[in-house]
């Protein structure tokens, strides 16, 4: 089955097109084409992401990401399925991807999907890199733990296909934090990626940050705490990251911070999925979104799974972040247990949840 894939949850605008095979037993998928479009210059101004500015920039810019990804796939028939984002995620970003694909599937005569955003992060672990067949495989059941800007969630797999979610961050999302705390430091927008680069400079032991609800009989998350944590930990020693010129000590220092607030992340994440792990006595852990690229928690993960003997599944590089092809991944796979829409009733859903299994 040949996919078109298309994301615009947020401010990626991304198109994939994708060979899939398989079924539910063993889904297997080879990426043709994966182009992303990023607005990350545009929104770091800003801070953060502005949901106008990001839809504007899907309209300016979906058209032309469709064609070159097209054009790279170099497929010789009209693709089976057209899948997209239609929710979780900013409103007025999903419409402009929905309506791209409403138009595509009424002029094109090709079906159309709507797909779950975080299903695509739990199947983004089953993609390889572009032009080969994926060999990955799940054994169930499984855990999923996805980390972004927007979500902190836990989901038990029983089977490929379907999903029940356990824990979920009760107030900021993991990725959240790590935007605010940067801002907190001097370091800009996005956040992880600076504070990842820093923290491997510094001693994630040199200050005892609080990972909060660690040992709470749940497996939800928060992690406002953490971040009030820093503000009161800067503010009561004096601290100021924001000026321009730091000198080697003060340098330094910012380092340690940002090593041992991963480690306070970290320590949370890891625990609480383990636990999780033990409780339903997963076989796989899959671990997706835009923070499982962070190279202190994929260590402390990595370490963990060996520890117990537990395979962890991290996506590939060019899947982790927001991306078009796990899109296309995950619409294959809800296509297979039977998922329908059409032009006429797709619409987007900023709410959108996982439907549980059994349903």
């Amino acid at each position: 089955m040949l996919i078109c894939g298309i994301e615009t949850s947020c401010d990626e605008t991304a198109v994939s097109f994708v060979e899939a095979k398989g079924g539910l037993k063993r889904p297997q998928f080879k990426v043709l084409s994966n182009v992303v479009s990023s607005q990350v210059k545009l929104h770091a101004t800003y801070g953060g992401v502005v949901p106008l500015l990001a839809s504007r920039e899907h309209a300016k810019n979906i058209d032309r990401v469709f064609k070159l990804s097209l054009s790279r796939a170099r497929i010789a028939k009209k693709p089976d399925l057209i899948c997209v984002t239609s929710g979780p995620g900013l409103m007025p970003s999903l419409r402009i991807g929905v309506m791209f694909a409403r138009s595509l599937s009424y002029f094109s005569k090709i079906p159309v999907l709507g797909v779950n955003h975080l299903e695509a992060h739990m199947y983004a672990n089953l993609l390889a890199p572009a032009g080969e067949w994926s060999r990955q495989s799940i054994a169930f059941p499984a855990l999923s733990l996805v980390i972004s800007g927007g979500h902190s969630d836990l989901y038990v797999l029983a089977e490929c296909g379907s999903a029940r979610q356990i824990g979920q961050t009760r107030d900021d999302a993991v990725g959240e934090c790590f935007d605010k705390v940067a801002r907190l430091l001097g370091l800009g927008y996005p956040g992880g990626p600076i504070i990842d680069a820093l923290g491997k400079q510094g001693n994630a032991f040199a200050y005892e940050l609080p990972s909060p609800m660690l040992h709470a009989n749940n497996f939800d998350f928060s992690f406002s705490g953490l971040k009030t944590a820093m503000l009161y930990f800067l503010r009561d020693n004096k601290i100021d990251f924001c000026k321009k010129q730091l000198s080697a000590k003060q340098k330094q220092m910012r380092a340690d911070v940002c090593a041992s607030f991963e480690r306070a992340a970290s320590r949370v994440l890891v625990a609480k999925t383990m636990r999780a792990a033990e409780r339903f006595r997963a076989k796989t852990i899959l671990i997706g979104g835009g923070v499982a690229a962070n190279s202190f928690i994929r260590s402390d993960f990595e370490q963990a799974g060996a520890r117990h003997q537990l395979p962890m599944l991290f996506p590939q590089k060019g899947y982790i972040t927001d991306n078009a092809a796990m899109i296309a991944a995950a619409g294959y796979i809800a296509h297979c247990r039977g998922d329908r829409t059409t032009w006429k009733n797709l619409e987007p859903d900023a709410n959108l949840l996982i439907r549980e299994a059994g349903r």
